[in-house]
């Protein structure tokens, strides 16, 4: 031991910390971001330091016919990069700047992940860092995929180079200077690239650096297994010489021979339609058919619309497009499943008032309670006046309500008024992300429906902020469960690897329900990189979750839903034989309202009215309930014709008959003859594994609950709203108390709940997880001990408070009472904390006054109203995305704005007078409920003690205020001025 510590003090000197950075051991230099502009890669190049040794690596290959050319090019790199690294280099430059009329460019990502699995294979890695200068990276998507595969910088030369271009020609919408638009365009790719990181639970690009959490669709193994090593990649597809001949096909547009192209450059077309362009399934042809047909109820129509699109597939658009039925002994249509029968199998997919207009989502809930199927509310809660039928008898109530991750609008009313409680994992075609509502289309009609502030931009966290395990999801299962026994629960996942375990863990949780999205479904007003670059067709997701049910004998205990661009018969038929039960619709469904699919979702001018809040356009609105009805009608009897010549009377019949259908391997298209969707066809032998489709009921018995009990001892307080006071011990096996009791209370009473305290509940012991949970109002619970996770989790009233037990000796705000994640997407109530909390405190809070005596790390993010009080210590990353509300934070160390994130919120004293008084009445009521040592010494020196409150301010929330307090002022001094001249 002493030999060691010499040796290490003889090298680091005596007084040195060896874990401490020092510019002796460390070899390089340090980037603020990974995205390298020319001047910078000529100071890298011509740095004067001895550390420093760049080379130049060319990844280019000669653009001839030889279709061994790339892979010789690709060896050529690894060797010459390993004697480059031999001769002391430490940084290697991959650049393809020298590409000309013989030679093209090798693709980036292919010579970086092909580099660096070449490098770790040999052990040497970590002797060199690999900076890519290329003229293909250019989206985001480009950027997080080399930084993914082993790039630690990238200069894009050929993007930077173009929008100097733009900018020195007015090309751009604003008038910048070049300098000004390169810097907006890596401003542009940072944030694409956090958003990429933030969908993956990555914080740091350090902790993408490598990553590799990709899978490949359409790239042959042998390629992944040499190049992008432990890539999933299930379905084979192009190899080098594939690779090779495209990147020649195009590089020869750019270096023609004889100065005449070949071809042009392809229109492009990804992301809107264009002549020439990229075929797009909703075509202005396909979209006038389908309009026409629903508006006319003309069958004829939609067979020629279904003709179309399934024509569009022959050109390989969609994995299903590989598929064809074969041969069966068909059958009388009239043997085959009414169309009302199959529709009752039709959900409209999850989309929230707020992302479309109220006029076209209270048209689908019309239309699919007319049908017998079930609409959707999406994530933005419902309003309560749609659960009254309309005077015609029809209903405007959707029968299913999303429970996303934020829980925007959910309350205790809400989730009672549902026949289907459904937990959205993922965002349609935004997997791993959150829900956004730019702050122009919150209405005021949105706003108190999700209990928010007119205005102000709403962002949903993403699901991995409540939900680290199985565990989580199971109990938030649990806690619908409890809520609204009578609902059934499904979960929402997004079509990707592996989630085929995840729907096998959610069967186990006793769902009743799972949905598998495909990536090409979503909102329009997702940003690009998502809607191209996130998820998975929902072909492979199905596939996977089906056989993953059957093998773990879990197939009979779950119906299993997909939706993703379903727009024929022939996609439910295909849906239905790989498994699925029921079928959900989106886009289909707002082209029938009358979506032409501008693409302008996100910027609030639809000029159709569908996915707008701005009243002039949502005037323009001219779908009806009964083109929606039509069109599902139309789909279900295309499908029951499909049906018929397969020879299945009935859906049930068809679910997981994936014998019926067949790979076609001939495909005559040079790209696609390596490809083999025989993965998505594999049968489970097993003979006692052969049920595809659930036909058992999971069965749970709420008398067994703590809830039953307080049920039975308040029944004068439900019936005849008299007080009741209980007192009685909990343990922690005793979850999610008092959220069947709040349920039965909105049940009869709506919203509005019972009056304040009339049931009074006295705990003593360790609450379990969730307790409080959709509390309503007129309860209040008071837990003298302490409490698991999800306290308080979309409390819609009442009150909770926590306090130590009377015999305990330790300092309250110094130790630890409740666990993490309380309040999470609460709307209303008070909670009072007679200690500290665990990490993610009040995210996504929007109505509850809290006040608490210590937080873990991401206090109050994403909050959007709501008042919190901390008088103790906070973790970092407070108040990261909060957007409303209001926090006081008791600093007496003076170092809370290192702990604060100040992208979206101001630090401001607590001066103003209403500060004051509403500060010192959570006080008063904290030491009231709670006898707190803490709230009585700063009540007790109250002049000494308000100095140290700091009260954070969302920016947006304030000005809204500012703007609603000018109007005000504004508005009296008018009636003043009238009421003069009416006095005159």
């Amino acid at each position: 031991r002493e030999e060691l510590v010499m040796s290490l003090e003889s090298f680091l000197g005596k007084e040195s910390n060896f874990l401490e950075e020092k510019p002796e051991q460390y070899l390089g230099f340090k980037l603020r971001h990974p995205i390298l502009s020319i001047r910078d890669m000529k100071r890298i190049r011509d740095a004067n330091n001895p550390e420093i040794n760049a080379v130049d690596v060319d990844i280019i290959f000669p653009a001839n016919v030889d279709p061994e050319a790339l892979e010789k090019a690709m060896e050529r790199v690894f060797q010459q990069a390993e004697q480059c690294i031999a001769d002391g280099a430490n940084l290697i430059i991959l650049t393809d700047e020298n590409i000309d009329q013989d030679h093209a460019a090798i693709p980036s990502l292919l010579a970086t992940s092909g580099l660096h699995h070449y490098l770790m294979r040999q052990g040497l890695r970590n002797s060199a860092g690999i900076i890519v200068e290329t003229g293909d990276a250019r989206e985001v998507m480009h950027f997080a995929l080399l930084l993914g595969y082993g790039a630690d910088a990238i200069c894009p030369n050929l993007a930077f180079q173009t929008v100097r271009m733009m900018a020195e020609s007015d090309l751009l919408e604003k008038q910048l200077t070049p300098e000004e638009a390169m810097d907006q365009y890596v401003t542009a790719i940072k944030k694409g690239l956090l958003k990429t990181f933030s969908r993956m639970g990555i914080s740091t690009v350090h902790s993408f650096f490598g990553s590799q959490i990709f899978e490949a669709i359409g790239l042959h193994e042998k390629m992944i297994d040499k190049y992008f090593s432990g890539t999933p990649s299930r379905i084979g597809g192009i190899d080098l010489p594939e690779i090779g001949s495209e990147v020649i096909r195009l590089h020869r547009c750019g270096f023609p021979k004889n100065g005449n192209p070949d071809r042009l450059l392809d229109a492009g077309g990804s992301y809107h339609v264009r002549h020439k362009g990229v075929k797009h399934l909703f075509s202005p042809e396909a979209i006038y058919k389908l309009q026409l047909a629903t508006r006319t109820n003309d069958y004829r129509i939609f067979k020629e619309y279904a003709q179309i699109i399934n024509d569009q597939s022959k050109e390989r658009a969609t994995l299903r497009s590989l598929f064809e039925f074969k041969p069966q002994k068909s059958i009388s249509i009239d043997d085959v499943e009414s169309v009302d029968s199959i529709m009752k199998r039709f959900a409209s997919a999850a989309m929230s008032f707020g992302s479309i207009s109220r006029e076209a989502h209270e048209a689908i809930a019309i239309a699919m309670n007319r049908l017998g199927a079930q609409s959707n509310s999406g994530e933005g809660g419902e309003d309560p006046v749609r659960y009254i039928r309309l005077p015609n008898g029809d209903s405007m109530r959707s029968k299913i309500k999303q429970v996303a991750s934020g829980r925007f609008g959910v309350t205790t009313e809400y989730l009672v008024n549902a026949d289907e409680l459904q937990i959205k994992m993922a965002q349609g075609a935004k997997p791993g992300e959150g829900g956004q509502l730019p702050g122009h289309k919150v209405s005021e009609d949105i706003a108190r429906v999700r209990h928010t502030t007119p205005g102000v931009t709403l962002i949903s966290p993403p699901p991995h902020h409540d939900i680290y395990s199985i565990e989580d999801l199971a109990q938030l299962i649990y806690d619908l469960r409890m809520v609204n026994s009578q609902a059934l629960v499904s979960v929402k996942l997004v079509s990707e690897i592996g989630v085929g375990t995840i729907a096998s863990g959610v069967a186990k949780a006793k769902a009743d329900k799972v949905l598998i999205s495909g990536h090409d479904g979503g909102t329009g007003a997702s940003p690009l990189t998502a809607i191209k670059h996130a998820g998975l067709p929902w072909e492979l997701g199905l596939a996977e979750t089906q056989q993953s049910l059957v093998a773990n004998r879990l197939r009979d205990q779950i119906t299993v839903q997909v939706d993703g661009q379903l727009k024929t018969g022939r996609d439910l038929a295909i849906a239905a034989l790989m498994g699925a039960e029921e079928f959900g619709f989106g886009t289909s469904i707002l082209v029938t309202l009358g979506c032409v699919m501008m693409r302008k979702c996100h910027l609030n001018t639809c000029p159709v009215g569908v996915a707008t809040q701005n009243e002039t356009l949502r005037s323009r609105f001219t779908g009806k309930p009964e083109f929606v009805e039509r069109f599902l009608r139309f789909i279900a009897q295309d499908f029951r014709e499909i049906m018929a010549e397969l020879g299945f009377t009935s859906i049930d019949e068809m679910i997981g008959r994936i014998d019926v259908l067949n790979f076609q391997p001939a495909i005559d298209h040079w790209k696609t003859r390596n490809l083999d969707l025989t993965p998505l066809l594999y049968q489970i032998d097993d003979v006692n594994s052969n049920i595809k489709n659930k036909i058992q009921k999971h069965e749970h018995d709420i008398k067994k609950t703590l809830d039953f009990q307080l049920i039975q001892r308040c029944k004068s307080a439900l019936e005849k709203r008299e007080p009741v006071s209980i007192k009685m011990p909990i343990r922690n096996i005793n979850r999610t108390v008092g959220a069947t009791l709040s349920g039965e209370i909105a049940r009869r009473y709506g919203s509005s709940g019972l009056p304040e305290s009339t049931i009074d509940i006295y705990f003593r012991g360790s609450a379990g997880q969730s307790l409080g949970a959709f509390l309503a109002p007129g309860v209040s619970i008071t837990v003298e001990g302490d409490a698991n996770d999800y306290v308080g989790k979309g409390m819609s009233g009442g009150r909770i408070v926590l306090i130590p037990p009377q015999n305990s000796t330790f300092i309250p705000h110094e130790n630890v009472i409740a666990g993490n994640c309380l309040l999470y997407g609460a709307t209303g109530g008070e909670i009072y904390i007679n200690g500290a909390v665990g990490e993610r405190f009040a995210v996504r809070n929007s109505g509850v006054n809290a006040v608490v005596e210590g937080v873990g790390d991401h206090g109050c993010e994403y909050m959007t109203g709501g008042v919190v009080t901390v008088i103790g210590a906070t973790g970092k990353n407070f108040a990261a995305g909060m957007s409303g509300g209001i926090a006081y934070v008791y600093d007496t160390s003076e170092v809370f704005d290192t702990r604060c994130n100040l992208d979206m919120v101001d630090l401001e004293t607590v001066w103003n007078r209403d500060d004051r008084i509403r500060l010192r009445k959570m006080l008063e009521n904290h030491f009231q409920y709670t006898r707190s040592a803490r709230a009585k010494l700063i009540l007790d020196n109250w002049e000494a003690c308000l100095p140290l409150f700091v009260k954070v301010m969302p920016i947006d929330y304030r000005k809204v205020l500012e703007r609603m307090q000018m109007d005000e002022t504004v508005e009296r001094e008018n009636v003043a001025a009238t009421e003069e001249v009416f006095d005159a």
